[in-house]
């Protein structure tokens, strides 16, 4: 039987990356995110479908609010889509975040998504307090009381990364079912397999390398959807690139960029023995990026 089709949606994902003036001196953290929100009214105004900002807490990348730029956002355009590219929800509280997306989701007239991950760089784990010891166990368990959430009405839940809710009403409700959710991954079978176990969509990080490395993890997606008996749902391809007039253009601008950008060290996970994951996590070091979001037969 064929599979489920998917519409074919181009977004743009950004880190909110801190450029430099015409004198070629760094701009402020203020301006970098005024900007931003200039950029995603921009794409709008385009015709892009999504636009994404992934959460850091470095100098570099000082977008560690990216809920409250969506938001501005929000404000002032009326089709694209909005939402994390990614959130580190395993430094995160999950009540938070569900919150500020479907507060985001409320903002917008229910044009929120969010995408989870488990961070490839770490900058936000000592910053907050979390022992990298846990670091599966933290996102385990969180995402595990994030698909609760989604279900809607009073939650009940217990583990050992939070204290336990008990019949909790958790505010604001989504005015029409879930927004959407995505699982971020960059070369993890296990984490392609949680996606499907909680039936959110998956987004694959394409961080260097041939992309045909990731079409068994589209296909392992639809054998554990199915294992699961969850419905069909689509798969994402978040890859670095650059807009220009031509290619040329494109890489004449772009390259220099990318590789002092790909030279500076980043701290990294925890990496399992069996962890095929691209250089040194999953979504991480993209300025401007291509998003599509299809499925294989």
């Amino acid at each position: 039987m064929a599979s489920a089709q998917f519409p074919l949606v181009l977004g743009l994902d950004t880190f909110g990356d801190r450029t430099n003036d015409a004198e070629g001196r760094p701009i402020s953290h203020a301006e970098t995110i005024r900007n931003l929100v200039e950029q995603g009214v921009f794409a709008d105004q385009l015709g892009i479908d999504f636009f994404g900002i992934g959460e850091h807490h470095t100098d570099d990348w000082p977008l560690s609010a990216a809920d409250v730029v969506l938001g501005a956002i929000a404000a002032r355009t009326k089709r694209i889509r909005l939402g994390s590219a990614v959130t580190v929800l395993s430094s995160d509280d999950p009540v938070r975040v569900f919150q500020r997306y479907s507060t985001l989701n409320a903002i917008s007239g229910g044009r929120a998504e969010v995408i989870l991950g488990r961070g490839s760089s770490i900058d936000s784990f000592p910053l907050f307090g979390y022992d990298l010891a846990d670091y599966e166990t933290l996102f385990e368990e969180k995402v595990n009381l994030f698909a609760e959430l989604l279900k809607g009405g009073p939650v009940t839940w217990e583990g050992t990364t939070r204290a336990a809710l008990i019949n909790q009403d958790v505010v604001p409700h989504t005015e029409s079912g879930p927004f959407p959710v995505w699982i971020g991954v960059g070369g993890s079978p296990q984490s392609v397999v949680r996606a499907a176990h909680y039936g959110f969509n998956l987004m694959l990080a394409i961080i260097g390398g041939n992309p045909s490395r990731f079409a068994p993890f589209s296909r392992l997606f639809d054998q554990a959807l199915k294992q699961f008996g969850q419905t069909p749902r689509p798969v994402g391809v978040h890859g670095p690139g650059h807009v220009a007039a031509t290619d040329e253009k494109a890489r004449e601008e772009f390259w220099p960029y990318y590789e002092d950008a790909s030279a500076r060290p980043v701290a990294s996970p925890p990496r399992p023995r069996s962890s095929s994951c691209m250089r040194s996590g999953c979504m991480e070091r993209s300025t401007l990026v291509r998003r599509r979001r299809w499925r294989r037969r």
